[in-house]
């Protein structure tokens, strides 16, 4: 009974979930009201804004990374209809955080399967829920493959699943690429290199992946795993890029990785740092290059890795962008709000004529709060050229 009743809540919330900040199966906090009349009270006390919306940021308001991912996927597929269901869906077990950035991946096309999460063999309300409804159609690229399971994970009845071996992060990422590679028909050109230790600076190359198709894999600060080793190999002297500073991939690993490829690092001094450095960089066809207004960009809390896989998908659809880090719940670094006066869209004459920036805020107001989202609004607002944008 206890099971039907958080699946019946997960059910409701989920259509709203964009904006409810539902998780772990309870009910919705701050609900929007819909289809309800304003002259009755509900409407005046739940429109959902601007908590779910403001002019330039929507959010995903849930509570958890669970919540977040099952919102995530069926705002990029959001009707069970032939144009707008998945090819598939990624299930993957929310206790290893760098398994689920690898996974992201998955979103790429030619498979493009959003990621949901599960617990163990347990499948969260949300989750199921979300699976239900995004109906997954079967994706050509693995033979008509509807679920691709990452390790031993719930099995839900019904469809047609791929299954990866369980194992340790370095393992498991290194079977996903070659899942990629057998789907696009041969590896890739470049790869990203992640610190399996320190999952703030690791946490965007998820949104990277699941765009470009690019796998991510996994090394310690000192080492490199012989499973990386062996992925990297195959990949034939690939361009190697790494994430993040020395204190997240040290010296002796660049080493190591230029005898299997072209290496450059891209770092900042602190997670806030380093997601701006990536979504700055640009290497012929590799990188965001957001150096300019008209952009699309993901704002989560930095102190939770899995939501940057939960968020991955929303880098690989619709405005496409990286993800930004912030590393307080009720503050907006300096940096980040250098770097976003430095995109700022402007106009002379109409704004009608601009360009413009758009924010996905990820995460409820105990992550990032809503007087930091009004400032990221402010911040993607387009402005006048000459109007000075200090405040």
């Amino acid at each position: 009974m206890r099971a039907r009743t958080l699946l019946a809540a997960a059910l409701a919330c989920l259509p709203l979930a964009l904006a409810a900040g539902c998780g772990k199966g309870t009910a919705p906090r701050n609900q929007p009201v819909i289809g309800v009349r304003g002259t009755e009270k509900q409407a005046a006390e739940g429109l959902g804004f601007p908590s779910f919306a403001t002019k330039n940021t929507t959010r995903i308001g849930g509570a958890d990374a669970v919540a977040d991912a099952a919102a995530v996927a069926r705002a990029v597929f959001p009707a069970a209809t032939a144009d707008s269901r998945p090819g598939a869906v990624t299930l993957v077990d929310q206790r290893d955080w760098r398994i689920a950035l690898a996974a992201s991946v998955l979103m790429a096309p030619p498979i493009r399967a959003p990621l949901l999460f599960a617990e163990g063999a347990d499948l969260p309300p949300a989750s199921e829920a979300a699976l239900q409804g995004l109906g997954p159609r079967g994706t050509s690229a693995l033979d008509g493959t509807q679920l691709i399971r990452v390790g031993a994970v719930a099995r839900p009845a019904g469809f047609k699943t791929t299954d990866l071996k369980s194992g340790d992060p370095f393992t498991v990422a290194d079977e996903i690429d070659r899942l990629v590679a057998s789907a696009r028909g041969g590896p890739s050109d470049s790869v990203v290199i992640a610190s399996a230790d320190a999952p703030a600076y690791a946490m965007p190359a998820a949104a990277w992946a699941a765009k470009s198709g690019d796998p991510v894999l996994f090394v310690k600060r000192d080492v490199v795993p012989p499973v990386t080793r062996t992925a990297l190999r195959r990949h034939q002297q690939p361009k190697i890029y790494v994430l993040g500073p020395g204190k997240a991939v040290g010296a002796r690993v660049l080493r190591s990785l230029r005898k299997l490829g072209t290496v450059k690092r891209i770092e900042g001094k602190d997670p806030v740092r380093n997601a701006i450095a990536f979504a700055r960089y640009v290497d012929g066809g590799f990188g965001w290059g957001v150096v300019d207004p008209g952009h699309g960009l993901v704002f989560a809390a930095a102190a939770d890795p899995l939501v940057a896989a939960a968020a991955a998908p929303l880098s690989a659809a619709g405005t496409y962008g990286p993800l930004l880090l912030l590393d307080r719940p009720r503050s907006l670094p300096r940096p980040l709000s250098g770097y976003l006066l430095d995109i700022q869209p402007g106009y002379r004459k109409d704004p009608v004529r601009g360009v413009y920036n758009h924010g996905w805020v990820i995460g409820d107001d105990q992550a990032v709060s809503i007087a930091v989202q009004a400032r990221l609004d402010a911040l993607l607002e387009i402005a006048p050229v000459d109007r000075t944008n200090a405040q």
